[in-house]
């Protein structure tokens, strides 16, 4: 139990030291966003519109949960929220994994064809 919790604290000082590192050599942008309410500094390699649209996004899901829910908890909302981002995600991995497979599939069909007419 000690190993795991020592491997743990090691990999998030690690991950605070890349950070930092980061943002040293200038790699990633700070945006102060809104979400629900209250205001972040949100620092990320992306560009900061997408950093505010990403912030948006999250903002809107949650301002969803609030107008087709009664709970009174940010935290709550929060959780709902976020349990409806990762369904859509999965969802949209799914989509993608059926669409790689289907591709993949017709690719071999054309390899086999071709494969096919140049043997002959």
């Amino acid at each position: 139990m000690g190993t795991r919790r020592t491997r743990k604290k090691n990999d998030l000082v690690g991950a605070t030291e890349a950070v930092e590192a980061a943002l040293q050599s200038g790699d990633m942008n700070s945006v102060k966003v809104e979400i629900y309410g209250s205001e972040y500094r949100i620092r990320g390699d992306a560009e900061p519109e997408r950093i505010q649209e990403i912030a948006h996004y999250v903002d809107s899901k949650m301002q969803e949960v609030t107008n087709e829910t009664a709970l009174g908890s940010s935290l709550k909302v929060a959780i709902l929220a976020a349990l409806n981002i990762a369904g859509e995600l999965f969802g949209e991995r799914d989509d993608r994994n059926k669409l790689l497979a289907q591709v993949q599939e017709r690719a071999e069909e054309l390899t086999q064809a071709i494969d096919s007419e140049l043997g002959d």
